[in-house]
């Protein structure tokens, strides 16, 4: 009789954090593609971190869920390389599944400190971050933990929303004024940063430059790369998709939805354009499963997730990050 026990639970039993193991998709403890579930981040290139935080959301609530739900899909294509990639970039990368943020969800003011504590702890290893959320202010403490490393970041940032809201000097808890703050606190750099798939009202954008849903509609994912690599050049870059970037059609699982978005080929098109990018943080946020349908913005965010993984490995493992 032949011993399964090797390939089933990688999460657990996988003895090496590199290669793509088959595993039933239909079981076992869903880690994000079946990598490692350790804390112990000697040698990892990679750590995807769950936070699971969605008490700054305006609308529906439901994110916090995200994490967990981005997981059980991720599983569904685990089995094999990514697609249509000609590498697999957990042959190249050392990449482990750290679990999520843990913070008190009695004290939301404390909130914002805990996911910095969170990343810095990761990021002072010399291990990238790709976190799945929770709401989109988490993006806004991991902004904080990545700059204070890299220094002012080029943000390239997909959302029907612009999250350019001001809300005063106070800093509100808000997932729609966090990019206001990046800016004001030198975080982000808006003269090499550009938000991709706007379809709402604003008055000022800072500096940043936008494409919004109709130029995204009218021009061609090269085209549309093609904008995005010029305006962040060399510069280190923090990648954030908001999983409303997506038309409802395509991610009805979310809390702020607007009609009109991208479809997720014509995402997945753009993401896979921006190869060489210097990509040193990443983010897919708002995914609510309780209006979700079948799953499929759980999984369109897993696949996104993946050719972030991907535009990693291809600039920081196969041109040795040129």
């Amino acid at each position: 009789m032949t011993d399964t026990s090797s390939i089933i639970d990688q999460a657990i039993t996988r003895e090496s954090l590199y290669g793509t193991l088959a595993e039933p998709t239909y079981g076992g403890i869903t880690s994000f593609m079946r990598r490692r579930y350790t804390r112990d981040l000697r040698g990892v290139d990679l750590v995807i971190s769950g936070v699971p935080f969605d008490t700054a959301t305006s609308n529906r609530p439901g994110s916090r869920f995200g994490p967990r739900a981005i997981r059980e899909a991720s599983v569904q294509s685990a089995w094999t390389r990514h697609w249509p990639w000609e590498f697999d970039p957990f042959e190249l990368l050392a990449c482990v599944d750290y679990g999520d943020c843990p913070f008190d969800y009695g004290t939301p003011e404390q909130t914002p400190a805990a996911i910095r504590a969170h990343a810095r702890k990761i990021l002072d290893t010399g291990a990238a971050m790709l976190t799945l959320g929770g709401d989109h202010f988490i993006s806004y403490p991991l902004l904080q933990a990545h700059a204070a490393k890299h220094g002012p970041l080029s943000l390239i940032h997909f959302d029907a929303h612009h999250d350019l809201e001001c809300d005063g000097e106070d800093k509100r808890i808000d997932h729609g004024s966090m990019f206001y703050h990046a800016v004001r606190e030198g975080l982000i750099d808006p003269a090499r940063s550009i938000q991709i798939g706007q379809r709402t009202t604003i008055e000022d954008v800072m500096g940043l430059q936008v494409l919004n849903a109709n130029e995204v509609h009218d021009r061609s994912a090269r085209e549309l790369a093609e904008v995005i690599h010029g305006r962040v050049g060399d510069s280190p870059v923090y990648l954030t998709f908001d999983i409303d970037c997506l038309d409802p059609a395509y991610a009805p699982g979310t809390g702020t939805p607007v009609c009109g978005g991208l479809s997720t080929h014509q995402a997945l098109r753009i993401l896979r354009q921006l190869r060489g990018i210097n990509l040193v943080g990443m983010d897919v946020v708002e995914v609510a499963p309780a209006y979700d349908h079948a799953e499929i913005t759980s999984l369109a965010a897993a696949a996104l997730a993946m050719e972030m993984i991907c535009l990693y490995a291809a600039r920081h493992k196969l041109t040795g990050g040129r």
